[in-house]
């Protein structure tokens, strides 16, 4: 008897870019509704893939790494083909950090809690830790959503620190978590 087919994992390239942006538009939508925590700092009604981020996204990826806005990025596909997860890492703004990354990631309403975060993040610090220009993966996530935080701490990443209110989102004040991994 054959256990459930893992999705794989591989990285992002151009063809995939259509698929890809259609399943981040539908994954935001999940943003803050029902059981699901606010994961992004973007109002409820608000919440969808701005078609303006669609080529920073593909620049980015043809970017080479530490140059401004390079960004990398993986997928998991279910046996269908269908995307049922992503992370990417991707340049952080401040001109003087080309040394560190910040990475990003989700996975589809139907896939969670099935270990799939684990193996995103895995395949991103793997990646990450062949970049002789990279020492740290940082990342930043709403204080309240708390089983994104408790998945980044079962990967490794520490706490780096909070700013309380740092949002104002649907009338609620929300803080930002900042952590980090030495790779």
């Amino acid at each position: 008897m054959r256990g459930p087919v893992l999705p794989t994992i591989h990285s992002v390239a151009p063809a995939d870019l259509p698929a890809l942006f259609v399943y981040l538009d539908d994954h935001l939508q999940d943003n803050g509704r029902g059981a699901t925590p606010l994961f992004q700092p973007m109002a409820r009604a608000e919440s969808r893939w701005a078609t303006d981020k669609r080529a920073a996204f593909a620049i980015g990826l043809g970017a080479e790494v530490g140059a401004p806005g390079w960004r990398r990025a993986w997928i998991a596909l279910d046996a269908d083909g269908a995307i049922c997860g992503h992370v990417d890492l991707r340049a952080r703004p401040e001109r003087a950090s080309g040394h560190r990354c910040l990475l990003g990631m989700g996975v589809h309403r139907d896939c969670r809690r099935q270990g799939l975060g684990e193996r995103l993040i895995a395949a991103a610090l793997a990646w990450a830790r062949t970049q002789e220009s990279l020492d740290w993966v940082d990342l930043e996530v709403l204080s309240s959503n708390l089983p994104a935080r408790r998945l980044y701490e079962r990967c490794g990443f520490t706490f780096a620190g909070e700013l309380p209110d740092l949002f104002r989102i649907d009338g609620e004040q929300h803080g930002y978590v900042y952590m980090t991994q030495h790779i």
